[in-house]
C-alpha cells in the first residue's frame, strides 16, 4: 500500500469512526434506554442465558435459561420487587456452566403478563410461579429454589406449599418476616399502622429519588452515577409505577405482610439464608427469626453489603450458593466457579 492509498484508508477509517461516534452520542442523549437494553442483552449473551417464553392459557411467562435438565438439580431464581430476571446475571456468570439455570420474570414484572385485576399477594404469586414450574416441567424432580427480598418471600412460601418439589431453598434477605428490629425504611412507609404508598423509596419518580434508592439498597454506591441513564430508567419505569404501587399494597397487606413467617413450620427443604449486614430495607435481624425456626440451617451474614446483595456481592453470592448446593447434592465434589 503506497502513501496515497494509506491516506485514503485513514480518511475512510476516520470518517467511519466519526459516524459511529455521532451515532453513539445521538443514542446516548436521545435514546439512552436503547444503550441500557443493549447492555443487558449483551450481558445475557455473554452469560449464555437464552430468553424464552411459555404460555399457559391467557398468561405468558418470560424467562431466561442456560443448560438442560440433568442428574443435578435445576436452579430457579426469583427476583425482587420492581426488578426483573436480569438482576441475577452477575451471579449467573459465576456459576458452573453445566448447571440447568432458570430465571423468571415474576408475575406482572418484566415481560411476564400483567393482567388487570390480578392479585400480587404472596399466595397469588406462589400460585403463578407454580403454574410456570408446571409449564416448563421443572417439578419433574426436586429443584433448588433461590429468591431475594419479595422473591425470597415467594420462594419460602412456595417451599412450604410444595415441599416435594423443592430440594434446596436459598433465601436472600426475604420479606414476609416479623423482624425483631424494624428498619428505618419500614418505619418510613408504615406510619401509625398505615401504609404510605406514595412516598416509597423503592418506587422513585425523580433522579434525586433514584439516587436515594441506590444509596438505600447498595452498600458500595458507585462514586459516579450517570444521570442520563438514571433519567432513561425512570422514563422506562414511569409506565410501571401504578402497577408497582398496586403490587406493593398486595405484598404488604394483612394477608401477606408476614406470610413467610406464618409458613415456616411447613418448610421441609434444607435452608440457606444470605443477608447483608448493612441492609437498610429489611433489617438483618430477620435472620434471627429463621434461626429460631431452623436450628440446622446455613446462614451467611455478609460484611459491607446492603439489601441489593447480588449487586454488592455477586461473586460471593455465587460462591455461597454453590457451597450450599454441593454440601447437599454432592458433598465429595467441589465445582469451580466459572
Amino acid at each position: 500500500m503506497d502513501l496515497s492509498q494509506m491516506k485514503i484508508f485513514l480518511v475512510i477509517i476516520g470518517f467511519i469512526g466519526g459516524i459511529l461516534l455521532i451515532a453513539f452520542l445521538a443514542v446516548y442523549y436521545l435514546h439512552p434506554l436503547l444503550l441500557i437494553r443493549f447492555g443487558l442483552w449483551y450481558k445475557c449473551q455473554k452469560t449464555g442465558m437464552k430468553i424464552k417464553y411459555v404460555k399457559s392459557k391467557d398468561y405468558t411467562f418470560c424467562y431466561s435459561c442456560r443448560g438442560t435438565p440433568g442428574p443435578q438439580p435445576s436452579m430457579l431464581f426469583l427476583h425482587g420487587f420492581t426488578a426483573s430476571k436480569d438482576m441475577w446475571l452477575d451471579v449467573i456468570k459465576c456459576l458452573p456452566k453445566d448447571l440447568h439455570i432458570i430465571c423468571v420474570d415474576m408475575p406482572g414484572h418484566g415481560d411476564t403478563t400483567r393482567l388487570e385485576g390480578d392479585s400480587y399477594t404472596g399466595t397469588a404469586q406462589v400460585a403463578r410461579i407454580h403454574q410456570f414450574v408446571e409449564c416448563v416441567g421443572l417439578n419433574r424432580k426436586p429443584f433448588h429454589l433461590v429468591g431475594i427480598s419479595m422473591g425470597g418471600m415467594v420462594a419460602g412460601v412456595y417451599a412450604a406449599c410444595y415441599p416435594s418439589e423443592v430440594g434446596y431453598l436459598s433465601l436472600f434477605c426475604p420479606s414476609g418476616l416479623r423482624s425483631p428490629t424494624v428498619s428505618e425504611y419500614i418505619k418510613r412507609i408504615w406510619n401509625q399502622d398505615k401504609l404510605n404508598v406514595e412516598d416509597n423509596p423503592l418506587i422513585p419518580s425523580t433522579v434525586k429519588q433514584m439516587i436515594e434508592l441506590i444509596t438505600l439498597g447498595l452498600y458500595q454506591v458507585p462514586k459516579i452515577l450517570n444521570t442520563q441513564f438514571l433519567k432513561a430508567y425512570l422514563d422506562y419505569q414511569k409506565a410501571n409505577n401504578d402497577f408497582f404501587r398496586k403490587c406493593f399494597v398486595d405484598i404488604t397487606s394483612e394477608e401477606s405482610r408476614f406470610i413467610l413467617q406464618d409458613n415456616l413450620n411447613k418448610i421441609k427443604a434444607p435452608l440457606q439464608v444470605i443477608w447483608g449486614k448493612d441492609d437498610k430495607v429489611l433489617d438483618p435481624s430477620g435472620a434471627e427469626v429463621l434461626a429460631a425456626a431452623f436450628p440446622s440451617y446455613q446462614i451467611q451474614m455478609l460484611e459491607k453489603c446492603g439489601h441489593f446483595v447480588v449487586g454488592d456481592r455477586p461473586r460471593k453470592s455465587a460462591k455461597l450458593l454453590m457451597e450450599f448446593y454441593n454440601s447437599i447434592f454432592s458433598p465429595t465434589e467441589s465445582k469451580k466457579l466459572a
